[in-house]
């Protein structure tokens, strides 16, 4: 059932409550009423019926059968169409749920269409007729009631959104990776939150610059004006906010930009101490090469002569030059040449 609550209004008191919408548009013609629906996600058929009724505006109407409407203010000859953004915080999600509530407001009538749970039409109701003064004005007070509501319920949505915000400014200093995406999904509502509060002073200053015009009542001004001191307020505080979450980008980008210069540093001093450590290696390495060549070449030198000495000295009976009376010396020189021999070339190869 979309027909949530349906009344007609004699004096600011609640004197009828139809059974459904023929039924009200009968007793408000005949009594002189106040005509209040209120409407939850109506289908085609009864948008279509108060506009018949009532005479509202075709284009106003495909609006509000469409949906997905900016917060604004139109007026058609008497009757006035609004588009409002209610806003809650969902504590448990730590997240704003926006939704839409259009009003249409004319001579005796009152209609109100909601597509989210809020803003909470039934208190809207409840505060009016406790208040029948305020209600006898008509349907500018019932219209002055809902702004005022959706105004009230954007408190909660700030005092959350500015935990978050200082939620944010800890995760970002201690180091948190996720704190990039929830700074975009913070900015995100923040920018829908703008949306849905920035219209709002425009609105009420159209409002209040046609009061006298059409002769709306000056205590419904002065709400109005008060309304209208709240919703700058809250405009300033959801300026404020996106500037943070704006600077808080900055800073995250930064100290990301300074974390890769610092890992960038340590990588390069790293591949410098490597770069040292190969270095000096090469070095020790090409001296043991450079100690090998000499040891290698006098083991050669000193391996010739050893040589010539180990086969004269293993005292066979038959060996070469064993009688000749130069032999021995003739091995001596032997020895000496070859070791000659030998370093000369060595030393040449700069083994030595």
């Amino acid at each position: 059932m979309t027909l949530i609550d349906n009344a007609v209004y004699v004096g600011g008191v609640r004197a009828h409550e139809p059974a459904n919408l023929d039924e009200t548009y009968e007793i408000a013609a005949e009594t002189g009423g106040m005509a209040w629906i209120g409407l939850y996600r109506p289908d085609a058929g009864e948008i279509r019926s108060v506009e018949s009724e009532f005479g509202l505006h075709h284009l106003a109407v495909e609006d509000a059968l469409t949906g997905h409407q900016r917060a604004k203010l139109e007026r058609y000859g008497e009757t006035l169409f609004v588009v409002l953004r209610p806003a809650r915080y969902l504590d448990a999600d730590e997240r704003v749920e926006f939704g839409e509530v259009h009003v249409f407001i004319g001579p005796g009538f009152v209609v109100t269409i909601r597509h989210a749970e809020s803003p909470d039409l039934a208190a809207v109701r409840r505060r009016l007729e406790q208040n029948p003064g305020l209600l006898c004005l008509g349907p500018e007070a019932v219209l002055y009631a809902i702004v005022d509501q959706v105004v009230d319920e954007y408190g909660p949505v700030v005092a959350g959104l500015e935990n978050d915000i200082d939620e944010i400014e800890k995760q970002l200093f201690g180091g948190d990776p996720d704190v990039s995406k929830r700074i975009y999904d913070l900015l995100g509502e923040v920018m829908e939150f703008q949306r849905a509060v920035h219209p709002l002073s425009a609105m009420l200053e159209a409002l209040l610059r046609g009061s006298e015009k059409y002769g709306v009542d000056l205590e419904i001004q002065r709400g109005l004006r008060d309304v209208l001191d709240h919703v700058l307020q809250i405009v300033g505080r959801a300026d404020a906010f996106r500037a943070t979450l704006q600077n808080a980008l900055t800073v995250h980008s930064t100290l990301a930009t300074q974390q890769q210069n610092d890992e960038m540093r340590r990588i390069s001093e790293a591949s410098l101490k490597l770069a040292d450590d190969t270095r000096e290696l090469s070095e020790t390495s090409l001296k043991q090469g450079e100690e090998v060549k000499k040891i290698s070449a006098w083991a050669a030198i000193l391996f010739a002569p050893s040589l010539i000495g180990t086969i004269y000295g293993m005292n066979f009976e038959y060996m070469p030059e064993l009688h000749w009376v130069f032999g021995y010396p003739a091995a001596l020189v032997a020895m000496v040449v070859m070791a000659v021999v030998l370093y000369t070339v060595f030393k040449r190869n700069r083994w030595l």
